[in-house]
């Protein structure tokens, strides 16, 4: 199986309704036959959606759960099936209804996929029956809690830490791995195209990976001014990002504005910060504790996040 060139997101209804509707139009309505009014239902908006998407950033799988908790509209494009498509949507359904507490799921099946929930546990419940003219079986699958650490006695605070300055491109890779290492659930980072010299470190890389299969609820966000630069380019971020594309979630500005801005920071979720003025040099100031600057800097990350879009440019990057 090899699905190197597949990753998945979260998509929601209202934005992503186009490729939405064109799996699942091709799957349930011209495949199968199904009606349209009975596949596009009003619950759509109401549920929450992942999609599979290839290099070049088209839609070949979809799937969504309900806040029910009933997993539906399960649909992989006919080239990509038998590759690990529908198991990888699953599997982030199944993650997505466990981080919403949700003790099972149901589903529908068709019974021609019967085996395939059957493989990932589910147990069928009830006799077969007609929806849109094709034989289904109930399932449903008990999920296991996420494993949460005893409550301890909560602990003072660390002391906040002076900021120091950065004058080389070591002490700023010293420095951008220790937030990396430092981060509990949640790491920032924004950037103009992902400097080589500091992110494409074997060191900064391995320990990317480590945290996000570390932070199971978690990941990294990234906000890269100028994706186009990377073109022609295999950078090991992106790379990782593809391979662990549950844990990475990639945006870029769209204001003129924003995307002239030369500075440079990553945070983490522990009240450590690294700033540079200028994105191409590495001077700055960074603490891996200093809970006021920790704060503007989120602060100034999630307002640009909100106002960017997804990296649709690595569909020409071959990735």
């Amino acid at each position: 199986m090899n699905i190197l060139n597949v990753y998945l997101e979260p998509a929601t209804y209202d934005v992503d309704y186009e490729d939405l509707h064109y799996v699942r139009n091709l799957v349930f309505v011209e495949e199968q036959g199904i009606a349209p009014e009975l596949e596009f239902d009003d619950q759509d908006r109401q549920c929450h959606h992942v999609i599979a998407r290839d290099v070049d950033h088209r839609p070949i799988g979809t799937g969504r759960l309900s806040p029910e908790g009933k997993i539906g509209r399960m649909a992989v494009l006919a080239q990509w099936r038998g590759q690990g498509v529908g198991a990888s949507l699953l599997r982030a359904l199944l993650e997505k209804a466990r981080g919403l507490g949700m003790a099972q799921v149901t589903a529908n099946a068709q019974t021609s996929a019967l085996g395939f929930y059957q493989k990932y546990g589910f147990t069928a419940e009830g006799v077969a029956f007609l929806e849109a003219g094709i034989p289904h079986q109930s399932v449903r699958l008990t999920l296991q809690p996420l494993h949460k650490p005893l409550r301890a006695t909560p602990k003072s605070r660390p002391a906040s830490v002076d900021a120091e300055r950065l004058e080389s491109v070591e002490s700023t890779l010293a420095a951008t791995r220790q937030l990396i290492d430092g981060a509990r659930r949640q790491l920032y980072i924004y950037s103009r195209d992902l400097e080589y010299s500091l992110y494409g470190q074997n060191t900064v890389v391995e320990a990317l990976k480590q945290f996000a299969l570390r932070s199971r609820n978690g990941g990294v966000q990234i906000i890269i001014q100028d994706p186009a630069s990377l073109q022609g380019q295999t950078h090991p971020v992106l790379v990782l990002a593809q391979k662990l594309s549950s844990y990475f979630l990639l945006r870029t500005p769209e204001e003129s504005e924003e995307q002239a801005n030369l500075s440079a920071f990553v945070i983490n979720d522990a009240d450590g910060y690294l700033f540079r003025l200028l994105g191409d040099r590495f001077e700055g100031h960074w603490s891996p504790n200093l809970p006021a600057r920790n704060r503007q800097l989120r602060e100034e990350f999630e307002r640009l996040w909100q106002r960017s879009r997804p990296c649709s440019e690595f569909r020409a990057l071959g990735l």
